[in-house]
């Protein structure tokens, strides 16, 4: 009966897996659940509930150069992220944050405004963002977790014949191993793919891919904890701005062709922006 059940259940992974494989903008083979329709209506939720948490920045100014920056990178996305408007908030907290929600939402903190020394890191910041939502991000850690929690009520069912205390021990190797061997190496993956893209997007729009690694020194600056790359969501500071600077001469003739052709952007930022420093 086990073996039936096991072969029923891979065979039922493998036909979602074959059905749901897609690939992302920088070509990497991807698991996608989801369907676009409920992968919007998640941002739409999502959105909706933190804005109901968060207190809203009300400065006209500020509103004015992350919306400029904002249009500027909109105006370069594939035709089908070109939708009719991504709505743009400023959250009232010195949390250094950003991100971007499926559907077309963007939601900036006062803390990362003001660690961005210029538009054209926050233009690193905000493209980096709608990078996560065109790989569609969210979907495939929604997808990875079904899977992983799949797996594991497999292996709990594969092991209970087992003692209560062996059952345990088993299932928390098999859940760190999942975590560390798995979802995290995933979480960074999403990370520098959504720096890639969002390097290719300033630069189509303008902004000055140079300032995207100076941004990350800002961060290390600020200082970003002593947990190690193996074990965090993130890639290390110091592993993102080594990657920027490799990136930067495949993305510098595409910001040298924008230039050629028209002016770069010039959104103004709100003076509080570049007068004090978010503290470590």
């Amino acid at each position: 009966m086990k073996s039936i059940v096991s072969k029923l259940t891979v065979s039922v992974l493998a036909l979602g897996i074959v059905a749901a494989c897609s690939t992302s903008p920088t070509g990497r083979s991807q698991l996608n659940l989801l369907s676009s329709s409920q992968l919007n209506q998640m941002g739409a939720d999502s959105w909706n509930e933190i804005r109901q948490q968060e207190a809203l920045l009300q400065d006209a100014e500020a509103d004015r150069y992350i919306q400029c920056i904002t249009d500027a990178l909109v105006e370069v996305l594939p035709e089908e992220y070109q939708i009719d408007s991504w709505e743009v908030e400023i959250f009232d907290s010195e949390m250094v944050n950003a991100f971007a929600l499926p559907g077309g939402y963007i939601g900036m903190y006062v803390g990362m405004m003001r660690l961005a020394d210029n538009q054209h890191q926050l233009a690193a910041v905000m493209g980096h963002e709608i990078g996560h939502v065109m790989a569609e991000h969210s979907n495939e850690r929604v997808s990875q977790n079904l899977l992983v929690t799949a797996g594991l009520l497999g292996a709990d069912f594969a092991f209970a014949d087992r003692s209560p205390q062996q059952r345990s021990l088993i299932m928390a190797g098999l859940g760190i191993g999942a975590q560390v061997g798995y979802m995290l190496p995933y979480s960074r993956r999403h990370e520098s793919e959504a720096d890639e893209i969002g390097m290719e997007l300033m630069a189509d729009a303008g902004f000055d891919p140079k300032e995207a690694p100076k941004l990350w020194q800002n961060m290390q600056a600020l200082g970003s904890g002593g947990t190690p790359e193996m074990l965090s969501t993130h890639p290390s500071p110091g592993s993102r701005i080594d990657a920027l600077n490799e990136q930067l001469p495949s993305v510098m003739p595409a910001y040298e062709a924008r230039l050629a052709e028209r002016a770069a952007p010039t959104c103004k930022a709100p003076e509080w922006a570049h007068k004090e420093k978010p503290e470590a």
